[in-house]
């Protein structure tokens, strides 16, 4: 079962419209809607393309990202709490792309985070704001992307230990920020960050593999906290983090993977991010990227049935729906065709993309690139959502360095 290759496209077991059973409700009236949408951009291509081309708009995507980089319009104001995150996006997107960051964008990137900073650890979502493990993550991840002395010596390991332990909770859990929320996210980001960083210690994440398993549900995924509905975000950073602490095996993985291969959709191609929604281009990441670490996990199982070719996806679906419903004519990508494209957007379609061409590493790497070669992005990371050569880089770096102590220095 869990090494079937994909059906065709064409045939019984490829595209499948919703079948509502004649019971109209608002929710089945809003997928027939986006199905009818994604049906008019391929039957539009199908019509302009005697010979089937799909192609990755490469170029307009890199003068959109640089763009950026530099510059945003006043539309982004909302996101001034976010800033580390635009620049983990755009860098992430461009080296998925394969361009390389000028010194000197990478440079004042570099300072721009170190003034994000906060003096108790940690990084706030812009200069002078308390800090929280979402853009500190983010922060994390862009100056990982950058790898050179300068972007590593911006981060204060020992404050930034500190800061995560002030977050632990006694259940095994951490806020999001001081006085702030519980739920898995923050699981992921202390994990992330911090085995990145190596400052991963027993003590930080004792109880947090047990408390993030207590977050499956009767469906199989994973939800923000324990006994909330299972969410493609959320089941992603508990199983990565599972995979970053080596107890994935507390989670029922059977049940986990009938959920998240549901939730491709038998139409568009991608992916929805809870039962009974909509497709969305950035769970091509939260959802596929789920499969690679669910395949390493049933593999250390033993299980006869897997694959070594393929993901238990339908990888060229994923690309398909990719290439032509989520790339905005001027550059940059999207949700579903309609939605204005944006920067997450951008950054979450393209690592999904890459999760679908690329399988395994090694000898074992097997590439399904839809359409011409130069459709080819870099592999990603599916843990830390960065390129292996750079996690590689980063863990090496900080490896050399001792795990901080929080003991009162010596008189």
């Amino acid at each position: 079962m869990a090494g079937a290759a994909p059906a065709p496209r064409g045939s019984p077991g490829g595209r499948r419209r919703l079948r509502d059973d004649g019971v109209r409700t608002a929710t089945s009236a809003e997928q027939t809607k986006v199905e009818d949408i994604v049906q008019e951009v391929f039957d539009a291509y199908k019509n302009h393309h005697h010979i089937p081309q799909f192609i990755l708009q490469r170029e307009k995507h890199f003068h959109y990202l640089k763009r950026g980089l530099r510059q945003l319009t006043e539309a982004y104001e909302c996101l001034d709490a976010s800033r580390p995150w635009l620049c983990y996006w755009i860098l992430h997107s461009l080296e998925l792309l394969d361009e390389p960051i000028p010194h000197s964008v990478a440079s004042d990137v570099c300072q721009f985070l170190s003034r994000c900073q906060s003096p108790q650890g940690g990084f706030g979502g812009g200069p002078g704001q308390h800090p929280h493990l979402a853009p500190t993550y983010a922060a994390v991840n862009a100056l990982c992307i950058i790898g050179t002395e300068e972007a590593f010596g911006v981060i204060d390991r020992e404050k930034l230990l500190r800061y995560l332990h002030s977050l632990k909770q006694p259940d095994g859990s951490f806020l999001m920020h001081i006085g702030g929320e519980v739920d898995v996210r923050s699981a992921y980001c202390a994990a992330s960050v911090a085995s990145l960083t190596n400052i991963l210690t027993p003590a930080l994440f004792a109880g947090t593999a047990e408390w993030i398993a207590r977050c499956q549900n009767w469906e199989g995924g994973i939800g923000g906290v324990p006994g909330m509905e299972a969410h493609g975000g959320y089941t992603f950073c508990g199983v990565a983090a599972l995979v970053i602490l080596k107890q994935e095996h507390l989670l029922n993985l059977r049940s986990l993977l009938h959920w998240v291969t549901s939730r491709q959709m038998r139409f568009e191609g991608g992916f929805q991010g809870r039962c009974n929604k909509l497709v969305d281009g950035c769970y091509s990441f939260w959802q596929a990227g789920l499969l690679p670490l669910l395949h390493r996990a049933l593999h250390a199982k033993g299980d006869p049935a897997l694959s070594m070719t393929h993901w238990m996806f339908d990888q060229s679906a994923l690309q398909e729906y990719i290439l032509l419903c989520c790339q905005c004519p001027a550059g940059g990508l999207l949700d579903k065709p309609g939605k204005s494209r944006d920067f997450y957007h951008t950054c979450y379609c393209l690592s999904g993309l890459a999760i679908a061409q690329h399988f395994g590493s090694g000898d074992l790497h097997h590439e399904v690139v839809l359409g011409p070669p130069e459709n080819r992005l870099q592999a990603t990371h599916p843990v830390y959502n960065i390129t292996p050569k750079k996690v590689v880089r980063a863990v090496m770096h900080f490896l050399q360095q001792p795990v901080p102590s929080l003991e009162p220095a010596a008189e």
